[in-house]
């Protein structure tokens, strides 16, 4: 389980997160929703361990073990994956030859034999294969001249070949038209399973149209305000996230 207790943090002396607390259990599709400015990226950084971001106090604790001051390459290893909203260009390096690298780092710490090239080709043509991606995609430089969709795509397809345990998605469903948003979503929903928590972080409720969504929780100025079910995000839809949230403080 991904437990969140009573977590401050800040960025630039300007403090963000305002005592957070939130659970995701494996098993557990949880959504996280709120209006630009909220604290939801952030969340998602701190979690990952940016560390341009500082905790100034509280707990992040997985399956156990607090993680709170772990590195990103730490809570990698540990089976945690985020997503990132604006991923960035690396040129020169080949999304095969990224991803390989990053799965056999992986495969190496948990004393896995690392996969041949011909073993990993095998194992990637499947997974572009479920995202309905071009072979040619695997040859590009990671990023680099990408569209926002083939951003998110490339991004899904890094979290199907790792196969972690924990997984934040950090706005998935920007600048995807409705095939490739029914794509993703349905990919998410296939490699869920009762060992995996899953956290999306998003504006819309469009993408949970595809999911199997267990919990919705809502966040404003840096807290945690309402936590519900999918019919929560159905309110919003409807009535907005100003009146949501002014209804939730009162």
């Amino acid at each position: 389980m991904l437990e969140i207790k009573d977590l401050y943090a800040s960025i630039e002396g300007k403090q963000i997160l305002k005592g957070i607390n939130l659970q995701i259990k494996p098993g557990e599709i949880h959504v996280l929703m709120g209006m630009n400015g909220a604290g939801k990226s952030c969340l998602a950084n701190v979690l990952a361990g940016n560390p341009r971001y500082n905790i100034d106090s509280g707990e992040i604790i997985l399956n156990g073990k607090t993680i709170t001051e772990s590195s990103p390459d730490e809570k990698s290893k540990l089976g945690m994956f985020m997503s990132f909203q604006n991923p960035i260009e690396i040129s020169g390096v080949t999304i095969i030859n990224f991803l390989r690298t990053a799965l056999n780092e992986k495969r190496k710490s948990q004393n896995l034999p690392e996969l041949s090239v011909i073993e990993f080709y095998g194992l990637l043509k499947e997974k572009m294969s479920q995202l309905e991606i071009p072979s040619e995609f695997s040859r590009r430089y990671l990023n680099e001249g990408f569209s926002g969709g083939e951003k998110k795509r490339s991004e899904i397809l890094q979290m199907l070949v790792l196969n972690p345990d924990y997984i934040i998605l950090d706005e998935c469903d920007s600048g995807l038209d409705v095939s490739a948003l029914k794509t993703i979503g349905e990919t998410i929903n296939k490699i869920h399973s009762k060992d995996k928590a899953i956290l999306i972080i998003t504006h819309y409720n469009r993408i949970l149209n595809y999911l199997n969504v267990d919990q919705v929780s809502i966040m404003s100025e840096g807290k945690i305000i309402k936590t519900g079910t999918k019919e929560l995000a159905n309110k919003i839809e409807r009535d907005g996230f100003k009146n949501i949230i002014s209804g939730s403080i009162q």
